[in-house]
C-alpha cells in the first residue's frame, strides 16, 4: 500500500515532504560533528591499511632510486668484463662534473641554433577559391532590421 501510494504520489509533492521532515528534524546540515564513537573496527582497519600501502610504496620507491646508480654500475662492469677489460681505468668512468659540463655545453649549442632567425617579415596574399562553406552570408536566415 505505501509503495502504491509512493509510486502515484506528485513527485513535487514528495519533495515538499522530505525537505518539511528534514527541517523539523533534529538532524539537519549544521548539525554535522565528528564522533569516534561512531567509528567501526572495519573502518579503522581500511584506513590503517590504506596508508601503510602508501607508505610501503614509497618506501620501496625510494630503495629503488637509491639503488637504480649501483645497479647501473654493476651492468656496465659487467659489460667492461666480458669485452676483455678486467678492472676498468679511472678515465673509463666519467664523474658528475664531466656529465654536468657535457650536458651544459650541449644545451647551449643547441640553443643557439634557434636564436639566428631572418628578420624580414613578409606578408604574402593566399589565393583560395570562393567557397560558401565558409560564406556567413548564406548562415543569416533573415536579414537584420536596424
Amino acid at each position: 500500500m505505501y509503495l502504491q501510494n509512493t509510486i502515484n504520489a506528485d513527485p513535487l509533492k514528495s519533495i515538499q515532504d522530505s525537505l518539511k521532515a528534514v527541517s523539523n528534524s533534529d538532524i539537519g546540515v549544521n548539525s554535522l560533528s565528528f564522533n569516534l564513537n561512531n567509528l567501526t573496527s572495519d573502518e579503522i582497519i581500511v584506513t590503517v591499511l590504506g596508508y601503510g600501502i602508501v607508505f610501503i610504496a614509497l618506501l620501496l620507491l625510494f630503495l629503488f632510486f637509491s639503488n637504480f646508480s649501483k645497479l647501473l654500475r654493476s651492468n656496465i662492469r659487467k659489460k667492461l668484463r666480458t669485452a676483455g677489460k678486467e678492472k676498468g681505468n679511472k678515465d673509463d668512468i666519467i664523474s658528475g662534473e664531466v656529465s654536468a659540463a657535457i650536458s651544459l655545453a650541449l644545451s647551449l649549442h643547441f640553443r643557439e641554433a634557434h636564436d639566428i632567425e631572418n628578420t624580414i617579415i613578409t606578408i604574402k596574399k593566399v589565393q583560395s577559391t570562393y567557397s560558401p562553406w565558409n560564406s556567413k552570408l548564406y548562415g543569416l536566415r533573415q536579414y537584420p532590421k536596424h
